[in-house]
């Protein structure tokens, strides 16, 4: 990879997935300053990030079109400058209006962003594509380790709230000035072999209405799993778990771990040991069970596990996965089914928001939201494992 021309424009890619990793926990991990700006309580708080999800699910689709019409670069430093606006935009704003608006520009930077990088990166390392988008991962989980180390120590130190966003608006202006002066590859869309693929007979008898909606509400229910933890950890720690502020934000911290850890097990799981769809069920299984435990024994140290534990689970690619089992049992729709499951994902990054924020007077119900969602995806996961079983020995 080091050798590849493109590296040092891949390493600057994987940078705003780091600050992107940030952003997509920055307004839970300063929620209790943002209920005082924005005369708000958590329930307000939550719905301006629901908004994250309005904004990547508003352009999810067109971006990527036109990514593939106008190319690469433009749609990274557009998605820079737009998370720039964001983090601006947040520092300013005097109500939960204002602050909707600019929760929205920043779900228009997420796709922006992922419309250039994703694509970007298999076009410079097209040998190694799918490895390389998985450091897009590793780098967001980075992300999300660090801003709570940093959150706490700016809590610990009463100093202002904002160096955090400013942080992020400082690394991105850097970044912008440097990926602009670097080269991208011209656009290499292998569609000679994607035609190949997309026609080639589908001899599964594969059944969209069963085994495809299960895959697509998965999409949602994987993502719900996740959003909860990484917004609502902090004050479940805090207000049922009886945590100081301080250490309950670094609950996110050890979530990331958890999750950068997953990213490289279940690459070595995946490539030779056990098949992706396995996983979408045993996953979601071990996050259902921890998710129990937390229910019933809310301690500080069941916070700490849970939230390792749930990282790995959660957030070690099973969205990812169950695209990949998408595909492997619907091989004539793979273009289709993707956009299907990231939609229910996008749908799931801005209810979830608005369905906790308006039951967390109470955040042990929020736990509970989700210890219901994860167990339908637990359930959804068994009905898709049972079919690829039955479309296996057909075949």
């Amino acid at each position: 990879m080091r050798n590849n021309k493109y590296f040092p424009t891949a390493l600057g890619l994987y940078i705003n997935y780091f600050i992107h990793g940030m952003g997509v926990i920055i307004l839970s991990q300063n929620m209790n300053y943002l209920i005082e700006q924005l005369h708000t309580n958590k329930a307000g708080v939550a719905y301006v990030i629901s908004a994250l999800g309005i904004g990547r699910f508003i352009v999810l689709y067109i971006s990527g079109a036109l990514s593939d019409k106008f190319g690469r670069k433009p749609f990274v430093i557009l998605g820079i400058i737009t998370y720039i606006l964001f983090f601006a935009g947040i520092l300013v704003s005097p109500n939960v209006t204002v602050a909707f608006i600019f929760g929205i520009l920043a779900g228009m930077a997420n796709s922006f962003l992922d419309s250039g990088t994703i694509p970007a990166l298999m076009e410079c390392f097209p040998e190694a594509g799918s490895s390389a988008n998985v450091f897009n991962k590793a780098f967001i989980s980075a992300g999300q380790f660090l801003l709570p180390m940093g959150v706490s120590i700016i809590v610990s130190k009463n100093l202002w709230y904002g160096y955090s966003f400013v942080f992020c608006i400082i690394v991105l202006v850097i970044n912008a000035i440097y990926l602009f002066t670097r080269p991208f590859p011209a656009i290499n869309a292998d569609k000679k072999e994607e035609v190949a693929v997309t026609e080639e007979a589908n001899d599964k008898k594969s059944k969209f209405w069963i085994e495809g909606i299960a895959l697509i509400v998965i999409g949602f229910t994987s993502t719900a799993t996740f959003m909860v933890i990484n917004t609502w950890i902090p004050s479940y720690g805090r207000e049922v778990a009886g945590m100081v502020q301080a250490e309950s934000l670094k609950l996110v911290s050890y979530y990331s771990i958890g999750s950068i850890l997953a990213v490289i097990v279940t690459s070595i799981l995946v490539k030779s040991l056990i098949k992706p769809v396995r996983v979408v069920f045993i996953y979601p299984l071990i996050s259902l069970i921890m998710l129990i435990i937390l229910y019933v024994s809310p301690t500080p140290t069941i916070c700490l596990i849970s939230a390792f534990v749930i990282g790995f689970a959660a957030a070690g690619g099973v969205l990812q996965l169950a695209l990949t089992a998408m595909a492997d049992i619907f091989p004539s729709s793979k273009g289709k089914i993707t956009g299907m499951v990231y939609s229910a994902s996008s749908i799931a990054s801005f209810t979830v928001p608005a369905v906790t924020g308006a039951i967390s007077s109470n955040v042990s119900n929020v736990i509970l939201f989700n210890i219901i969602v994860t167990g339908l995806g637990v359930v959804l996961a068994i009905v898709v494992n049972f079919r690829y079983n039955v479309l296996t020995k057909a075949n």
